[in-house]
């Protein structure tokens, strides 16, 4: 058993910088892009903003997933039930593949769309929709899903600090 009672800062930084970046994209994704039609020229620069941020957040969780396996970890947090113990470390690996699985299925919609040229170069026109693109379909259940899990996420981070009150929240934090 590990006797680190917080994680390191550099642990702290990139799950404060993903998490921001999450839902900045997601809130983007969800009010911004999804209500300017694509003959808008905003849409444009509102979807470099949303990819530039997509692969960014697919880095970070990379680099999140490395950065876990090569540093010391304090223990799993728990709640006192062996079930929601499990749950709640099924949920960390579970947002770290959904928000890798919707970084890539965002690529494979830029890819599909030609928005790298597009977005970046100013070369082309947006298509007139991106649901005709398979990896379309899997962004939005993949989105919906990271949504929930975040919002779960929050809510067991509360329900460990303000009812549990085990300081859940000193662990992932700048504080010695």
């Amino acid at each position: 058993m590990s006797d680190i009672s917080k994680y390191n800062n550099v642990q702290v930084a990139l799950h404060w910088l993903t998490a921001l970046l999450i839902v900045f994209s997601l809130l983007m994704g969800m009010f911004v892009l999804e209500a300017t039609p694509n003959s808008d020229p905003a849409k444009v620069t509102a979807l470099r903003g949303h990819m530039l941020f997509g692969g960014l957040i697919l880095l970070l969780t990379l680099a999140r997933i490395v950065w876990r396996r090569i540093s010391p970890q304090p223990p799993h947090a728990t709640t006192g039930n062996p079930m929601l113990d499990k749950l709640g470390v099924a949920a960390h690996y579970a947002l770290n593949i959904l928000a890798l699985l919707t970084a890539l299925s965002g690529i494979g919609i830029a890819i599909m769309a030609g928005l790298p040229e597009i977005v970046f170069n100013g070369q082309g026109a947006l298509p007139e929709t991106f649901s005709v693109y398979p990896p379309r379909i899997v962004h939005g259940i993949l989105t919906k899903l990271l949504l929930l899990l975040v919002v779960l996420h929050v809510l067991a981070g509360f329900y460990h600090q303000f009812v549990l009150k085990d300081r859940l929240f000193g662990r992932m934090s700048f504080r010695k």
